[in-house]
């Protein structure tokens, strides 16, 4: 029941109506007990979500598309591991302190991990907050990184970043790569009959991970699963993600297998 106790979390981002947050965050705190909700707000600016945060005492929120990396410049300490990201995905309002958190790195390496990473040519498209992201993780294991991006100045900066190859998103088609990841919105609610990458620079070979997560299946792994390709949806990196979230507002650890059920149900 919600009553003036009730805890306030959060997912700001543009557009964000489509996130399955609320639904697993809601969950999880019903089945720890703890007294708090989880809402969902379309923003249009990181400033003034953040000063929201500050003003109604929302104890946590969830960063999402665009706002990764512009959230960093209005809050107030950054943990080391998101200042080297570049990229923010986490609030936490510690007594009126905003602090940042990014814990889309780990969970996104962690489905690539059973095909190997290491010595690998992995393809990233995109180069935004979650491109950062995984760009860091993959690096830390090994691989040879190609970032792939329309906007080249962004692009080149990430690739530079991580020692990374950068070709400009015109030239896609001559990518040949054993990992291609997307970390764009294309693909996503409301762009989902656009592809991330062409269809026909997939070949069976590849692994293709889609960090996109409504719908499950979008474009891009279609094509790959016509392909032959072995695909990675984005609900184990969404879940993972979100179980580290919020695990640093509430110090609990979330049961991941009813997260993953819940979702599940509500694709």
């Amino acid at each position: 029941m919600i009553d003036a106790d009730t805890r306030v979390f959060c997912v700001f981002g543009n557009p964000v109506r489509h996130s399955k947050g609320p639904i697993i965050h809601n969950a999880a705190l019903k089945k720890q007990g703890i007294n708090a909700v989880y809402l969902a707000f379309e923003v249009q600016d990181a400033a003034q979500a953040v000063q929201a945060v500050r003003t109604l005492d929302i104890r946590g929120a969830s960063v999402t598309i665009p706002f990764k990396e512009s959230v960093m410049a209005h809050i107030d300490w950054i943990d080391p591991t998101a200042r080297a990201i570049g990229a923010v995905n986490t609030l936490v309002n510690d007594d009126g302190v905003l602090k940042g958190y990014n814990t889309d790195c780990l969970a996104a390496v962690a489905p690539l991990i059973p095909f190997g990473i290491a010595g690998k040519t992995v393809c990233i498209v995109g180069a935004g907050g979650a491109a950062r992201a995984v760009a860091y993780g993959i690096a830390a294991h090994k691989a040879n990184i190609i970032i792939t991006n329309r906007t080249e100045q962004k692009g080149l900066s990430l690739a530079q970043a991580v020692h990374g190859l950068f070709i400009p998103a015109r030239e896609m088609e001559s990518i040949k790569a054993d990992v291609l990841i997307n970390t764009t919105s294309i693909g996503m609610t409301p762009k989902e009959d656009q592809i991330s990458f062409p269809a026909g620079a997939l070949t069976s070979d590849m692994v293709v991970m889609d960090v996109v997560y409504t719908p499950l299946k979008t474009r891009l792994l279609e094509a790959a699963e016509q392909k032959r390709c072995t695909t990675i949806d984005g609900l184990s990196m969404f879940i993972a993600q979100a179980a580290a979230q919020f695990e640093l507002w509430t110090g609990v650890t979330p049961d991941t297998d009813l997260m993953r059920s819940i979702l599940s149900s509500n694709m």
